[in-house]
C-alpha cells in the first residue's frame, strides 16, 4: 500500500497543547489545506465549494509508531483505560485521523487551497483524502454514544478588558476573530483531564503566532497575556 499526502495544513494551532479534542469545536479557528504537486491541479477542487462541510482524513504526523491497544481517553478523565478501537485516541496502529470541517473558500491562485473553519489540526498536519460531507448519507440522527451522549461541559472563560483590545486589534491581519477563538478554545479546558485546577499555575500555548497564558481562579478560565511572537514561524 502506497499513500502518499495530497496536501498540508497551515493551521493557527502551532503545537499539540490546546488543540480542540475534536473538530468544530472551535468555529473561530481557521485553517489552510494547500494541495501540493501533483494533486494540486485546479481541476480537482471543481465543484468542491457546492458543500458546506468536508471530511479530511490526516496523519497524526507527531506519534508515528506510538500505539497501544488501551488508552486512556480525556473524555473519562484520563483515569479508566479503553480499548483503542473503541477511542478517538490518537495513539493508534495507522496514525490515521478524520475530521469534518467547514468550508469557507475554494482558491485557485496563486495556488490551490481551502480555508475551512474548525479544523482540529496542528501545523504542518499531512492530508490524505478531501472528500465533500454529504448531509443524508454522513448524518445519522439514531446513532448514540453512551460514553459521549452530550458536548463536554464547556468552562467559563474571562478575558481582561486591555487583552480584548489586543486581540480585537489583530483581526483584520488574522483574518479571524482573535477573541472568539481565544474563548472557544479555553472553554474546551486544555489542561489534562487528570490535572486539579492550581490557582498558582500559569499554563500557556501558541496560538496565531500569539503566546496566550492563562490561569484558574475557582470555577474560571483568566487570560492573563496575550503576547505577539516576534518570530516568523516557517512553512
Amino acid at each position: 500500500m502506497n499513500i502518499v499526502p495530497i496536501a498540508t495544513t497551515h493551521s493557527c494551532f502551532s503545537e499539540k497543547f490546546g488543540i480542540p479534542r475534536q473538530p468544530l469545536l472551535a468555529d473561530a479557528s481557521r485553517a489552510a489545506i494547500e494541495l501540493l504537486a501533483p494533486f494540486n491541479d485546479p481541476d480537482a477542487v471543481a465543484g468542491l465549494d457546492q458543500h458546506t462541510h468536508l471530511w479530511l482524513t490526516w496523519q497524526f504526523h507527531q506519534v508515528a509508531g506510538q500505539w497501544s491497544p488501551k488508552v486512556r481517553p480525556p473524555r473519562l478523565g484520563g483515569n479508566k483505560k479503553l480499548g483503542v478501537f473503541a477511542t478517538r485516541s490518537p495513539f493508534r496502529p495507522n496514525n490515521i485521523g478524520l475530521s469534518v470541517v467547514r468550508l469557507i473558500e475554494v482558491r485557485t491562485h496563486p495556488k490551490v487551497e481551502l480555508i475551512v473553519a474548525g479544523a482540529d489540526l496542528l501545523d504542518g498536519t499531512p492530508i490524505l483524502d478531501i472528500k465533500p460531507y454529504i448531509p443524508y448519507a454522513d448524518s445519522v440522527p439514531s446513532a448514540s454514544s453512551q460514553l459521549a451522549e452530550q458536548p463536554p461541559q464547556q468552562a467559563a472563560v474571562h478575558i481582561p478588558e486591555f487583552i480584548l483590545e489586543r486581540a480585537q486589534a489583530y483581526r483584520d491581519n488574522l483574518g479571524t476573530d482573535l477573541v472568539a477563538l481565544i474563548r472557544q478554545v479555553l472553554a474546551q479546558d486544555p489542561k489534562p483531564a487528570y490535572q486539579q485546577p492550581d490557582p498558582e499555575r500559569i499554563y500557556g500555548m501558541e496560538l496565531c503566532g500569539f503566546n496566550l497564558q492563562w490561569r484558574y481562579v475557582q470555577e474560571e478560565i483568566e487570560v492573563v497575556a496575550l503576547e505577539k511572537l516576534e518570530y516568523e514561524r516557517t512553512r
